[in-house]
């Protein structure tokens, strides 16, 4: 499939792809991701890596755009952390916990 990422035209297939990212250890995930095989990679360094950039020349969403197009699943990091739980809205409730008693 053809992809066009930092203005320049890439002739892309799942299986090219996967075989580009063999043997590459994922970095750590602080944005956008995409899962290639049972690993998940950055977009950045999945674009680096197919395309021979620099990451700078291109945008995370060009590469999340190509690889959704290719049947890849990405993830946003809305989808990656889990939401936080709720704070506890009683202060007395709250020192209780704190010091391990049953509370009122």
């Amino acid at each position: 499939m053809r992809c066009v990422i930092a203005r320049y035209p890439f002739e892309l297939t799942k299986d090219g792809v996967i075989a580009s990212m063999a043997g590459i250890a994922p970095e750590a995930i602080t944005g956008d991701s995409v899962t290639i095989g049972r690993r998940r990679y950055p977009v950045k360094q999945v674009g680096e890596v197919i395309t021979r950039q620099d990451r700078r020349d291109f945008s995370g969403g060009e590469v999340s755009r190509a690889m959704a197009r290719l049947g890849f699943t990405c993830h946003t990091p809305a989808e990656a952390a889990p939401p936080a739980p709720a704070a506890a809205t009683d202060p007395i409730q709250a020192a209780s916990d704190l010091l391990g008693g049953p509370g009122l």
